[in-house]
């Protein structure tokens, strides 16, 4: 339902409309929710959709859902049983003084459609109650069928509905996390029959089928990317003589045709979740591991940039995209092309040769160019957590990402192909980044005040905070105050217009480089082929409901997000329960009403909600005694037992 809301605050094309919409479209438009004029479907100015939040003494607030305006109050005689957490379509109050308001006339859904409930076994009674809430779920279910269970029984429930869709397992069962973080957004890694009937009749790549492609298979192309990688986006060539640098992407978009089968499923998924012991991929792993993958020792279809630089000015001169075919010479993962800028590790072959001597050139040109981008731009230390899994699913160890040369190289390739992407339109879907708030920066600057940064504000929000992590470093506490400027940021959307990124300095930038993994890419490859051919229609069509798109895939990236968080906190609240009243070193990390810290000792990364008394400073080493875990909450309690600050 709600991205069938968003697509009608922005207008929705009558060809455009989904089978199971139709109904619902054909309900709001007898009712004058919406209007349709010259086919477009569209919110009548004075109705809103939206979500229903906090409520406080009777009242509550509507989120509006795919418009980026002021929240609408609603008080307690224009609520109509509406509850929070509920989609609903009010109406507008208009000409009425104060905050603009609104009253609830239908109640359409729920904002969160799915969820999981679990049995529990209280008085000798059964009940079956919210995993997130422990208030009942509202399922009708008999008696006979609630006391056939058992305690801790898990099942996914369609909140439209309120039916029981599957049981998932039993929470003591650490493989049920899995399906626990996957059913509260609906996620699968199945894909329907049509869709791998289709995916499976793509034929190996024939170069002579292709003759209008750019042959660049005699190019020394290679791909790097981490150990456990099966699907491999990008590869790329430095050709020193000419100071050109080609990045050959995945041609997704070759395979992937609008509105086919495999497109509505992307669309629907829009982004690859990774867990750590495995990933949900966006396309069949009939496309995204072997045939769009660029794999290493076959002819591939791809889409590349090729870009001249000016190696003085580190500048692109010259850019174009094109369709082509490459042939990548070598896999390589991180970790070797690491140990060959380390001088510990020698080709095998006149191929790996040839190849570790661009490598070595472009390293030089990609080292520079971070150097300029970093004087606008941001450099966070890598707070990630790469995670181990033992073969019953519980915590095998834990390890901090960390990025290496390899990974800068890269990063910085992708980074220079995004940039002349989003160049390459103006109206399109851009990876925006918008500066922070002065009411979060003002939030920064107390919180850095509590332990003993004061900030010189400057003349830029880069400058003050480029002296805020000059002070960091030399307290040791990079890594904990670019958490906190992180956090003070706006976060990373989509959006079809242009508003520059904060974050990199960039003027314009756009996701290219992985239309395996994330549908943004995809749209972008699309919209480029469509501008290189000057087909405008296909440019329109390809943009016609582009504002709704972007805030659809906005907010499944932060589902992707949410699910792969989750998915860790329940493995660290299983290993927790194991270590029950055991002490751990650990690091403070909030005081802001309630005391969080972060684990810091064998296992890495835990967050602890801290219970006992004391005046915590933030960043404070800690010993800690775990007292309580909460495994459907996915919730750790500790007491701090020692201060370890000298």
């Amino acid at each position: 339902m709600k991205p069938l809301l968003i697509k009608l605050t922005h207008g929705l094309s009558e060809q455009d409309i989904l089978a199971d919409e139709r109904p619902i479209v054909e309900d709001f438009l007898s009712k004058e929710y919406i209007t349709k004029k010259e086919d477009i479907y569209k919110f009548n100015s004075k109705y809103r959709a939206g979500t229903l939040g906090l409520v406080q003494k009777g009242t509550a607030y509507l989120n509006v859902i795919g418009e980026n305006v002021k929240d609408l109050f609603i008080d307690e005689n224009s609520l109509n049983k509406a509850t929070e957490g509920d989609l609903v379509i009010v109406q507008r109050l208009l000409g009425k003084r104060g905050t603009p308001s609104a009253k609830v006339i239908e109640i359409v859904g729920r904002a969160e459609s799915y969820s999981v409930a679990y049995i529990l076994n209280k008085d000798e009674k059964n009940h079956l109650l919210d995993i997130k809430t422990n208030h009942p779920t509202g399922v009708e279910i008999s008696e006979d069928e609630l006391n056939s269970y058992k305690d801790g029984d898990l099942f996914k429930i369609d909140n439209q509905t309120n039916t029981i869709m599957e049981k998932l397992g039993n929470v003591k069962d650490p493989k049920v996390d899995e399906k626990i973080v996957l059913a509260q957004f609906n996620k699968h890694d199945e894909f329907d029959e049509e869709v791998l009937k289709l995916a499976t009749s793509f034929k190996e790549v024939d170069a002579s089928k292709h003759p209008n492609r750019v042959d660049l298979r005699e190019l020394s192309f290679c791909t790097i990317d981490p150990v456990t990688a099966k699907d491999y986006d990008d590869a790329i060539y430095w050709d020193d003589k000419n100071s050109t640098l080609y990045v050959a992407i995945a041609d997704v978009s070759h395979y992937v045709t609008p509105f086919g089968a495999i497109d509505n499923e992307a669309i629907y998924r829009s982004f690859s979740i990774y867990l750590p012991h495995r990933s949900i991929p966006m396309l069949p792993r009939q496309l995204s591991e072997t045939l769009c993958s660029l794999q290493a020792d076959v002819d591939r279809l791809a889409y590349v940039f090729e870009m001249r630089l000016d190696t003085q000015k580190l500048e692109v001169t010259k850019a174009k995209v094109y369709e082509a075919i490459i042939h990548s010479q070598r896999r390589f993962n991180y970790e070797e092309i690491d140990a060959f800028l380390e001088d510990r590790l020698k080709a095998k072959n006149s191929s790996e040769k040839e190849i570790f001597e661009w490598i070595t050139k472009l390293k030089v040109i990609t080292d520079a160019l971070k150097v300029k981008r970093l004087k606008v731009g941001y450099d966070f230390r890598s707070t990630e957590i790469d995670m181990n899994l033992d073969k019953d699913g519980n915590i095998a160890s834990t390890t901090m990402a960390e990025e290496t040369p390899s990974h800068a190289l890269i990063e910085d390739c992708m980074l220079l192909a995004n940039k002349c992407a989003a160049s390459s339109f103006t109206r399109g879907l851009f990876r925006i980044h918008e500066p922070p708030s002065q009411s979060k920066l003002q939030k920064l600057y107390q919180e850095l005040a509590s332990i003993g940064i004061f900030c010189d504000i400057k003349e830029s929000v880069k400058e003050t905070i480029t002296d805020i992590q000059k002070q960091a470093k030399e307290m040791g506490l990079e890594a904990e105050v670019d958490t906190l400027i992180i956090r003070s940021q706006m976060q990373a959307r989509y959006a079809p217009y242009n508003s520059g990124h904060f974050g990199l300095g960039f003027e314009a930038y756009t996701h290219f480089t992985s239309p395996i993994r994330r549908y943004s890419d995809l749209i972008v490859h699309r919209l480029l082929k469509a501008i290189n051919k000057d087909d405008k229609e296909e440019g329109n069509y390809v943009l016609r409901n582009i504002e709704s798109l972007s805030m659809t895939i906005s907010e499944k990236e932060r589902e992707a997000s949410t699910i792969e968080l989750d998915f860790m906190a329940r493995k660290y609240a299983r290993w927790a329960e194991k270590n029950l009243n055991k002490r751990f070193k650990a690091k403070i990390s909030s005081t802001d009403i309630d005391v969080k810290a972060e684990l810091r000792d064998k296992i890495i990364g835990a967050k602890l909600n801290i219970t006992s008394n004391g005046n915590y400073v933030l960043f404070q080493d800690v010993v800690v005694e775990i007292t309580k875990v909460d495994i459907l909450k996915a919730k750790i309690f500790a007491i701090v037992v020692e201060d370890t600050d000298v």
